[in-house]
């Protein structure tokens, strides 16, 4: 028996974390669901059930009230958390060590597998790159940017870096500012501080709900103007669902080329050819994750690292340049 239970918590590995303050009074389940979000309600649930999920060294039922600073200790069991296979993809790697990998990833590329997407996406290609990721939720993907977002991520490749990413998203420690393109000539910046929740009609989309939506706020200023368009610079309080997306559209300045939220079609009156040709071919939304900055799980150290707009936008944002150019001349 004793053999038995030593060869079961050999195959078992410590998460920590803490209760954010500002969780006091909120029910454990729920916090634990927010601060380990790789892993299903339903496990968690049962974790906390059979004692695998404590709250401050204690067994307690899920729906035991917080206090807020509590440590949490979680312990997962060390198995093959993915069904994905590994592909030989290409992978532009910014950065990695035995506990992260930094990436730039290209527009286009889908994060997760799922229904009509069992093949080609990044998950594929890290399983490849590092097999001793499918030991690790979502092969260690910590947070995701939308198949059509471009930018840097950070994936875990320990459960100790792992457990420490998503404390560390959880916590807003982590530095997530992005490169936007919208419709409309802003005058300043400002902050959307708006809930975030599933459409109630249209399941694909999210939406700002002040009923049932989940906190989130976005930070955004103006890097450069245009005569009909703004690249604006947004900074990530919160990571919800299509956060900028909904709430640049939300600021009545929704993305250039953003097919849910983007609303009508428009070219700007007398826009140059290269201009119009520009909008017209842009099949995506105008977003790119510019820069990633977070805290080394082991070391402690601060983690910092910038890529440039991919060629896409580049080419939009020059041709946006030369329009204002034109036109004021």
């Amino acid at each position: 028996m004793t053999q038995d239970t030593d060869a079961e918590d050999a195959e078992r590995e410590l998460l920590e974390a803490s209760i954010p303050p500002e969780s006091a009074g909120r029910r454990f389940d729920q916090v634990l669901a927010e601060l380990f979000p790789d892993f299903s309600r339903s496990r968690l649930a049962e974790w906390i059930k059979s004692g695998d999920a404590l709250l401050d060294g204690r067994r307690v039922k899920p729906k035991e009230p917080v206090r807020g600073g509590e440590p949490i200790t979680l312990a997962v069991r060390l198995s093959v958390e993915t069904d994905a296979e590994p592909e030989a993809l290409p992978l532009a790697v910014q950065y990695q060590d035995e506990d992260v990998i930094v990436l730039d990833k290209p527009a286009g590329l889908v994060v997760h597998p799922g229904a009509g997407n069992p093949r080609g996406t990044l998950v594929n290609a890290l399983l490849h790159h590092d097999p001793r990721l499918a030991e690790l939720p979502r092969a260690g993907v910590v947070h995701r940017l939308d198949k059509d977002t471009s930018g840097l991520m950070v994936v875990a490749r320990s459960l100790r870096a792992h457990a420490s990413l998503v404390e560390q998203l959880s916590g807003r420690e982590v530095h997530r500012q992005y490169l936007a393109v919208v419709q409309g000539s802003m005058v300043a910046g400002s902050t959307v501080d708006a809930p975030i929740g599933r459409h109630p009609t249209d399941r694909i989309r999210m939406a700002v709900l002040r009923e049932g939506g989940r906190e989130a706020v976005t930070h955004y200023r103006v890097r450069e103007k245009f005569r009909a368009h703004t690249l604006v610079e947004c900074r990530l309080e919160t990571g919800r669902t299509h956060q900028i997306r909904v709430h640049m559209a939300h600021a009545r300045h929704p993305l250039v080329g953003d097919p849910l939220y983007g609303g009508a079609f428009r070219l700007p009156k007398a826009a140059t050819e290269e201009l119009a040709a520009q909008l017209r071919g842009f099949r995506r939304q105008a977003l790119h994750a510019e820069k990633l900055a977070f805290r080394h799980p082991a070391s402690g150290e601060t983690l910092a690292f910038e890529t440039p707009m991919p060629a896409d936008m580049q080419a939009l944002v020059r041709a946006l340049r030369a329009d204002t150019a034109a036109f004021k001349g």
